[in-house]
């Protein structure tokens, strides 16, 4: 290792020896990418195709409701351009536009040379793609969802939707969402486990603070919505009615779903723009930011208050006045983390002396749109006044300017501030400035006149309105605004071709930041670091014109390849002390196949192959196992050098590696979903009509205990395997065994104790928990092989024993879901006969 180390002292042997490991091959390799400067490009591309689709159909809109009685579209068409509008701008746009920024950027902030799971990476776009793929040829074939972005039930139930309309969106965006929950995972292990070395929490870019909260948000916002959509398309397709009141379901049960992921989402995608007007206003403003601490104790919080607030968007639904009270005082509270960002960008800017650029023109129209969007927030806060405006087109102004002004302004800011980076161009910029005053006086012209329609009554969703109403005026007006910021889009869009195209190329670090994506040549390469920095300062207060050319000459840590093996180093999560180095497995194909068979999937439910449904989901649990064949070590490594005299165990050896954690963020996700489902049973109970049902539910007690059992043996015998060696494999038989169990019993039970789930939801809510549970068992079971497998493999040893580790955990979360799943029916039951009585 010394001679190869030696031999590798120029600057550009170690860049082609790195770029051999890291790099993509031409041609079709490039589908086979893994690396995140390619995948976090994808992201944002794709993004910004789906915008561009989104943009168009709110022209349609516009035009729609430029004059009154139009004949532009009819009722249908409406429904369905509205519904896509809001779909692709919300799910299509917003979100994995922020993650295309942060998997591109959070590696080079973070100093390091690729997230966590690069393969999770790639699978989340693929996912992304053809989940949209879904939704857009299903609007070309005029078969688009057509109830709302929202899907408020029952209009979106079988009994007022009955093609595949409402279908597609239920299953489009649950495949969609699986690119959110991976990216969150994703996002959350890098941050806290792949920072540059003496990189504390203290010291992280704060970029870096505003994506871990982002994320973790993600992770417990997006579970419920997945649920409400497994539950409505269960109803759809086999009629068991948790949305059908007249059987004991509740259309409220859906609106509670979904604002428990909707109204967080309003945060999840204003802070990453945040956490980039964060990063560049310091920049500009040539100070450093004013309160980090204050400003990240201000993001936890407004996570914390965001999960409180999504009866915000149901004050007119009959909610008791006690708990109007608690969510009105809760949406107004948030307004004060959001103030203390504010104030603290303008100490920033009163503290230096700001440079006037295209970036910082964008910031200051995000400042005076977002700061409108936030007082007419508030108004909405206040039950009285939403009472009169609820439902009306002062509600969609208010969102446009939240979410236009904290998202869409703050992003144009940071495409001006990064295009460089990405392309190695300074920007042209003689369009840049017509094109900001385009989009911010024709955004401004078209979102303010709905304030006034919406407080003169005009209601939102309708595709036409009377000409007596004294609305056309206003719409007109609305509707040339529209067109107007349109062209400034196209604009910003011909600016970014003519920067790829004739853009100045310049050395290192045009805006003198002190952050350390500028430490590196641009474009950047393909693993961002020659070698890993050392951090001793806050990482946004570096001098990226020295450490730049340090770290490109080896003289940081894992400063040369090894193995020809691509290698991270993974640091204490508060720290930032090194604790272990992370071999990456090599690029592949499998990401892309194990996305379209996850297509599949979703296209058999989506036609109703209800047969192919589990064989497409055996392949896709088998091309996962095969994921697993180039990450495993065949024998022990103990400690390898890392530079500066350091030694450090490999990933497989070490006892909290980032896929143990992952695995942990993962089953919260899984967690979070199990709770959702589980509240929406004792929802049903509490408010539901036609409770309790008619023929209680009488259940033995024997199975459930024996499955409860089997689920605990499964668990105990998984704990096992990790410290009984050489018995694992025959604990890992004992698990396998009674994950078997858990699964046979529990199926039983559903199809013969419960009775008909059609009939009631309170006997549906029964049948869902058991499948649920049944599920994991069988997981449990695929993992006990697996285990299996990678022992009699000759994988596992005593210091590499993290297979079995990650297994012990999905079998002790498998024996909490069985446990709960068979004392559920006795609790649920014993709640209907105290209601009964």
């Amino acid at each position: 290792m010394t001679q190869q180390r030696d031999e590798l002292t120029s600057p550009i042997t170690l860049h082609h020896a790195l770029d051999e490991i890291w790099g993509t091959k031409p041609g079709i390799g490039r589908l086979a990418a893994v690396n995140h400067n390619i995948v976090g490009r994808r992201f944002m591309l794709t993004a910004l195709m789906f915008f561009a689709i989104g943009g168009l159909l709110a022209m349609l809109i516009r035009t729609q409701l430029a004059s009154s009685e139009s004949a532009f579209m009819d009722a249908e068409e409406y429904a369905q351009v509205f519904t896509m509008h809001g779909t692709i701008m919300m799910f299509l746009f917003a979100i994995p536009f922020a993650e295309g920024v942060a998997i591109y950027l959070l590696p080079k902030l973070l100093g390091t040379r690729d997230l966590a799971f690069p393969r999770l990476t790639a699978y989340g776009y693929w996912c992304y793609l053809f989940g949209g793929s879904m939704l857009i040829v299903a609007l070309l074939a005029g078969v688009a969802p057509d109830a709302g972005w929202f899907m408020y039930t029952p209009l979106s139930s079988g009994t007022y939707s009955r093609g595949i309309n409402s279908d597609v969106w239920l299953l489009g965006i649950t495949f969609v969402e699986i690119s959110a929950l991976s990216a969150a995972v994703e996002i959350m292990v890098s941050i806290l486990k792949l920072r540059a070395s003496g990189m504390s929490l203290d010291r992280m870019p704060i970029f870096a603070w505003y994506m871990l909260v982002v994320a973790t948000m993600m992770l417990i916002g997006f579970p419920p919505l997945i649920m409400g959509s497994v539950l409505l398309e269960v109803e759809r397709a086999f009629d068991l009615p948790f949305f059908d009141p007249t059987r004991g379901g509740d259309p409220l049960l859906w609106q509670h779903l979904f604002w428990l992921f909707g109204h967080p989402e309003v945060y999840i995608i204003f802070l990453p723009a945040a956490g980039a007007i964060s990063t560049i206003l310091p920049v500009f403003a040539g100070a450093p930011l004013a309160g980090y601490r204050i400003i990240v104790a201000a993001l936890v919080s407004m996570a914390f208050l965001s999960f409180g607030l999504w009866v915000h968007h149901m004050y007119t639904v009959g909610i008791p006045h006690v708990a109007l009270s608690f969510f009105s005082a809760a949406s107004a509270l948030v307004a004060v983390p959001t103030a203390i960002q504010i104030f603290a960008w303008l100490a920033t800017i009163s503290h230096g002396r700001p440079r006037f650029s295209v970036p910082m023109l964008h910031i200051f129209g995000f400042f005076f749109v977002f700061v409108i969007g936030g007082l007419t927030g508030v108004m909405l806060a206040m039950v009285p006044f939403d009472w009169q405006a609820h439902d009306t087109h002062f509600v969609v102004a208010h969102l446009h300017y939240v979410l236009v002004g904290g998202f869409v302004f703050p992003m144009l800011a940071a495409a001006y501030y990064w295009l460089p980076h990405i392309t190695g161009r300074q920007p042209v910029q003689h369009l840049s400035p017509a094109a900001f005053w385009m989009i911010f006086i024709g955004f401004n012209v078209t979102f303010f006149m709905m304030h006034l329609t919406g407080l003169r009554g005009m209601p939102r969703r309708v595709y036409e309105y009377p000409p007596d109403t004294g609305w056309e005026s206003l719409n007109f007006i609305s509707s040339a605004g529209s067109f107007v910021m349109t062209m400034g889009f196209a604009l910003v869009a011909l600016d970014f071709i003519l920067l790829f195209r004739f853009g100045r190329l310049y050395v290192r670090n045009p805006w003198k930041a002190g952050t350390l994506e500028w430490a590196m040549p641009t474009p950047p390469p393909s693993y961002n670091f020659a070698s890993l920095p050392v951090i001793d300062r806050r990482a946004d207060m570096l001098d990226p014109d020295v450490v730049g050319p340090e770290l490109a000459g080896g003289k940081g840590l894992l400063g040369f390849p090894r193995d020809g093996r691509m290698e991270l180093l993974a640091v204490d999560m508060v720290s930032g002390a090194p604790e272990h180095v992370v071999r990456l497995p090599r690029q592949t194909f499998l990401p892309l196949w194990s996305a379209a068979a996850t297509g599949c999937f979703f296209l058999s439910l989506l036609f109703k192959l209800y047969w192919a449904t589990p064989f497409a989901f055996a392949l896709v649990i088998f091309l996962f196992f095969l994921w697993s064949r180039d990450t495993a070590e065949p024998k022990d490594l103990e400690k390898l050098p890392v530079g500066h005299g350091l030694e450090l165990p490999p990933h497989m050896e070490a006892e909290r590696p980032p896929s143990w954690w992952a695995l942990v963020f993962a089953l919260t996700a899984d967690a979070t979903a199990y709770v959702s489902l589980c509240f929406g049973a004792l929802f049903l109970w509490v408010s539901a009509p036609n409770w309790p049902p008619t023929t209680l539910i009488e259940m033995s007690i024997v199975g459930p205990a024996i499955a409860a059992m089997a689920s605990a043996a499964s668990a105990l015998a998984g704990c096992r395997s990790v410290v009984a060696r050489p018995a694992s494999t025959l604990w890992l038989i004992v698990a396998a065994a009674g994950h078997l169990v858990t699964v046979a019993l529990l199926a039983w039970l559903a199809l013969t104790a419960v009775p008909d789930p059609r009939r009631h939801a309170a006997a549906a809510s029964i049948f869902v928990v058991f499948a649920y549970a049944a599920l994991h068992a069988l997981m449990g079971f695929v993992f006990a092989v697996y285990g299996i497998w990678r022992v009699r493999g000759g994988f596992v040893s005593r210091r590499r024993s993290l297979d079995l580790r990650l297994g012990s955990l999905w079998h002790a979360f498998s024996a909490a879901t069985g446990i709960t799943a068979a004392a559920f029916p006795f609790v649920l039951t014993s709640l209907v006969k105290e209601v009964s009585q």
